[in-house]
């Protein structure tokens, strides 16, 4: 072998003897013992899909059709005047009533001569007293809201003390009936209305604070409708002063309907029908 080969393998060697050294002395060996940490085991889940949210669904209006805009029709404006309305009327004090209702009385159609008949004072009271009284098949002797008839009834003698009612006895009430019924209803209920506050205070005044007058005026005209239709001549007898009906079931009849019985069987039809009117209109 040539020298030249010779020192090459002795540098190769050198090399490597150097290069174990710097291994030996650089290389750090692990202190204690070596720990392997593994990873923790995770528990096996059961994944639940989730539950679908209900969804409202809100409905799509579909927008309307554009219109085809039309010509506006014409419209002729009609000028209509407008009704009167009646000013609210102030009542008087029922003391003070008297001169109030004449005039209204008289504002009526045959109400003047009604007004006749009717005294001119405390006339309000005096009709609520006698309206009361006939509403339970009375009537008062006293107090009365008509001024009294001056003729008296007129008698047949049969015997001396035996009497018959003469029918010309009736026509002592006809002028008094005839305006009564001659009176507008509509118009006298309109004034029954206007005058109720006072009518209403004065049936108070009588004792009746919790009761309505109006049924009170029902009452009556029912009382004065269903009284029955007698047919005459009437037998009469005079034990004192006045007349009595020699018929014992006449004259146990209630004083409202003795009262028909002296109107006539005329007049009383006539008072009948007008207050079947009156009630009606109320």
């Amino acid at each position: 072998m040539s020298k030249v080969g010779i020192w090459s393998i002795a540098a190769i060697a050198v090399c490597t003897f150097l290069y174990l050294v710097y291994l030996a002395v650089a290389f750090e060996a692990p202190s204690g013992t070596t720990t392997v940490i593994l990873p923790t085991p995770v528990a096996e889940v059961e994944i639940t899909p989730p539950r679908p949210v209900p969804t409202r669904i809100t409905p799509v209006v579909p927008a309307a059709p554009a219109s085809v805009e039309e010509e506006p029709e014409v419209v002729e404006v009609v000028e209509v005047e407008a009704p009167e309305i009646e000013a609210a009327i102030d009542l008087p004090r029922l003391n003070d009533s008297d001169s109030f209702v004449a005039e209204k009385l008289k504002e009526l159609s045959s109400g003047a001569s009604l007004l006749s008949f009717l005294v001119d004072e405390q006339l309000i009271r005096r009709t609520v007293v006698l309206i009361e009284n006939i509403s339970r098949g009375q009537y008062p002797q006293t107090a009365l809201p008509y001024k009294p008839v001056t003729e008296e009834m007129q008698v047949s003698s049969v015997d001396g003390r035996l009497f018959t009612m003469e029918a010309s006895s009736y026509k002592r009430f006809d002028a008094a009936i005839a305006a009564f019924v001659a009176l507008d209803t509509d118009q006298a209920v309109g004034l029954y209305k206007l005058l109720s506050p006072l009518l209403q205070q004065a049936y108070a005044e009588i004792g009746f604070r919790d009761a309505e007058f109006e049924q009170s005026l029902r009452k009556a005209i029912d009382a004065v409708l269903s009284a029955p239709e007698v047919e005459g001549p009437f037998q009469l007898v005079k034990p004192s002063v006045m007349y009595l009906y020699a018929d014992t079931r006449l004259e146990e009849l209630a004083d409202m309907n003795k009262q028909l019985i002296r109107l006539g069987p005329e007049n009383s039809a006539r008072l009948k029908a007008k207050l079947r009117e009156f009630k009606a209109a109320l």
